[in-house]
């Protein structure tokens, strides 16, 4: 009898919490990315062997669980295609269907990443939604979720976009992948669309990060909490960040910086946030992001244009990334811009050129690149400014001397770059455009791309 219960003290010992476990993201629908080497990871028993079959190739995978009953495997992906299946044994058996081989972007950010169709009154592309029957687009949308500790798995799951999915996804996630798909022809894409509104950059990144660093820290702590979700440090990026890491992208998308105006230091905030993700992953994917629209933050500060130009400037701090300006496209009584439809497509554009390298067009509007000065009158420089025109008869521009007080500035145009004077400042020293919480650019490439707001002052 002894030997028996020990038999079947064995037998429990082994078949007990013996199942195979997958993190969500590994399920029904997902997009893996294409001609790459793809982590799988989840939990088994302590030293159980855990083996991976992909009907793409029928090659077999394998590997043991560690101590610490976590294992994962390395997956060689082939070009896109699909749908295949993956078979995971162990002591049991899961076999994941429906799977496609694509690109794969990480969607973030805030209330105007997060917007679907179904927000409030729609957006302005409501036409689209009837149109959305794309089988070869998926989201993976995250509920909103904080933890003050670094999570290994989430709840949720991977749609087949269809009208109704579409409808209570990411509009500007999904018109990015539409726009992708014009060009990539036949190539899935699968959107990871990880958001929440009013939440400030700093909770989407790990807390040491922001921690080790003194600027950042000071900014942090002083963060006001509000009702409408977390403020503290990481707490975003441990439920909803923490567990994707790993999880092969091509890139990421960003739309967020309303909930940081009023900080001083949001270059140095979001070009940490890119690198922290980038190290995380360790690879340094392009890393997209939408600069905030004029809104009528208050007249008695300058909160909002500070942080579309501190946006501005990540674009030097930060290797690979891209921003669309889109103040052309949005109202400033409105916080929410509805016309998302324009968003993904410039957001698709900078993809296709930058990172996929199919796409001849022009893609960025103006961008400041530097001034000079000659007998009182000053010269503005520009990237992209093929065609530069204005539209209106209003000037934009500023110009002050050593003393930093500002007066409107005549401008015009010669040879893709813009003269400025002002006879209130004979010693021209510093230029801004645009500098106003709700003032919308009126110079424009010949792409009918608008400038960002820019300062030459700091």
């Amino acid at each position: 009898m002894r030997f028996l219960s020990i038999i079947i003290f064995l037998f429990i010992a082994k078949t007990s919490f013996a199942n195979v476990i997958l993190p969500s993201l590994f399920s029904n629908h997902m997009v893996l990315q294409q001609n790459d080497e793809v982590k799988f990871w989840g939990w088994a028993n302590p030293n159980e062997e855990v083996t991976i079959q992909t009907s793409w190739n029928g090659e077999l995978y394998k590997t043991k669980a560690s101590n610490q009953a976590k294992w994962d495997l390395i997956i060689k992906t082939p070009s896109y295609g699909g749908p295949f299946t993956i078979s995971i044994k162990g002591y049991n058996e899961i076999v994941l269907n429906d799977i496609l081989i694509g690109e794969v972007w990480l969607c973030s950010g805030q209330s105007n990443m997060e917007m679907s169709a179904n927000w409030g009154g729609g957006i302005k592309n409501m036409d689209e939604v009837g149109k959305a029957n794309n089988p070869t687009i998926r989201f993976f949308t995250i509920p909103k979720s904080a933890s003050k500790y670094p999570q290994d798995n989430l709840t949720a799951n991977w749609d087949i976009c269809t009208p109704e999915t579409m409808k209570k996804s990411s509009a500007a996630a999904y018109f990015f992948a539409k726009r992708l798909q014009e060009n990539l022809k036949d190539i899935p894409v699968g959107l990871i669309v990880s958001a929440w509104g009013g939440t400030p950059a700093e909770i989407w990144m790990p807390e040491e990060t922001i921690r080790k660093d003194s600027i950042l820290n000071e900014a942090a702590n002083n963060l006001k909490p509000v009702e409408w979700g977390p403020t503290e440090p990481a707490r975003a990026f441990n439920a909803m960040i923490n567990p994707l890491v790993g999880y092969n992208i091509a890139g990421a998308l960003w739309y967020q910086g309303e909930a940081n105006v009023g900080s001083p230091v949001y270059d140095k905030t979001l070009n940490t946030l890119i690198n922290s993700w980038r190290y995380l992953w360790h690879k340094k994917f392009p890393f997209y992001y939408v600069q905030i629209a004029p809104y009528e933050y208050g007249e008695d500060h300058f909160g909002g244009v500070e942080i579309r130009n501190a946006q501005r400037k990540v674009l030097n701090l930060s290797e690979n990334t891209g921003m669309v300006v889109i103040d052309d496209v949005s109202t400033a009584d409105d916080i929410h811009p509805k016309d998302k439809k324009t968003v993904g497509i410039r957001l698709a554009n900078l993809a296709l050129k930058n990172h996929y390298k199919n796409f001849d067009g022009i893609v960025n509007g103006p961008l400041f690149k530097n001034i000079s000065f000659e007998k009182g009158k000053t010269k503005v420089f520009f990237d992209n400014s093929k065609g530069l025109n204005t539209k209106g008869d209003n000037s934009l521009f500023e110009i002050a001397g050593e003393d930093k007080i500002f007066y409107d500035a005549k401008s015009k145009i010669k040879n893709d770059y813009i003269i400025l004077t002002s006879k209130k400042v004979k010693k021209p020293k510093y230029v801004r455009f645009a500098w106003k919480n709700t003032t919308q650019s009126n110079v424009f490439n010949e792409a009918n791309l608008p400038a960002s707001t820019f300062t030459t002052e700091h």
